[in-house]
């Protein structure tokens, strides 16, 4: 691989690291409930994308990619969850944390809206999971319903209105 190519598959990287980590830590997180372990999975996600990269692969959507690998590494580490029990985890230093109520709250929140999120009409749910839970783009919500970006435009609103709707009268 020449020198110009390595630096611009470097500066394409960096600038996905740069965009995405904090997106993907959270869906890590939200899929495992380990934010140490959600950091790792996104950080081999990331190397798996570089390695790809390096063997001359083409990526047209990065992020669409980058929740693909995620996802596949999160699929990996259920396969392989093991159980460990308290006194176990205690003995190797581990404090169960006893604050972040707030963390609790919007954690809470985020249920609930996901919960309002499956009371709408069907046709409603996929396009606000992957608006509002996935934060994806009207374009990248497009390209993968296979629907102009105007009608998903269409649909993203009258789906907030519902969304809103039900929770006004919760």
């Amino acid at each position: 691989m020449a020198p110009k190519q390595k630096t611009s598959l470097q500066t394409v990287l960096t600038a996905a690291h740069l965009d995405y980590e904090k997106k993907l830590n959270i869906h890590a997180f939200f899929k495992l409930n380990d934010h140490e372990l959600g950091e790792d999975l996104v950080q081999d996600a990331f190397i798996k994308t570089w390695k790809y990269l390096v063997r001359g692969g083409k990526i047209e959507i990065m992020r669409a990619f980058l929740y693909h690998i995620l996802n596949d590494l999160i699929v990996d580490e259920y396969r392989k969850h093991k159980t460990t029990s308290l006194n176990a985890l205690m003995e190797k230093g581990f404090e169960p944390s006893t604050g972040g109520s707030e963390r609790l709250f919007n954690f809470l929140d985020g249920k609930a809206l996901i919960l309002l999120i499956l009371q709408l009409p069907e046709k409603y749910q996929k396009i606000m999971r992957m608006r509002y839970v996935q934060e994806m783009s009207i374009e990248e919500m497009s390209l993968i319903t296979g629907q102009s970006k105007n009608a998903v435009t269409v649909q993203t609103h009258r789906g907030l209105k519902k969304l809103k709707m039900l929770y006004k009268f919760r």
